[in-house]
């Protein structure tokens, strides 16, 4: 899937996709949650080394196995 006519905001080291409305990425301008949303609040991410973002559930194993590459690098 190609989502396109989004722009990209960036403030410090954080940035957000916006669209025509707030939120517009995950829900209708209803407010109503779309089928296929390209995030939602409270997903989280990890940047591989492609670039990509690749979405997990695993936040704890993510932090745990980067501070141990960290450490023994």
């Amino acid at each position: 899937m190609i989502w396109s006519g989004y722009g990209i905001t960036q403030a410090g080291g954080n940035f957000r996709v916006e669209g025509d409305w707030l939120g517009e990425v995950w829900q209708d301008e209803k407010g109503n949650p779309k089928n296929h949303a390209l995030y939602r609040p409270g997903d989280v991410f990890i940047v591989d080394e492609e670039g990509w973002l690749v979405k997990t559930d695993q936040l704890s194993a993510l932090v745990l196995k980067y501070e141990s590459q960290k450490t023994s690098s």
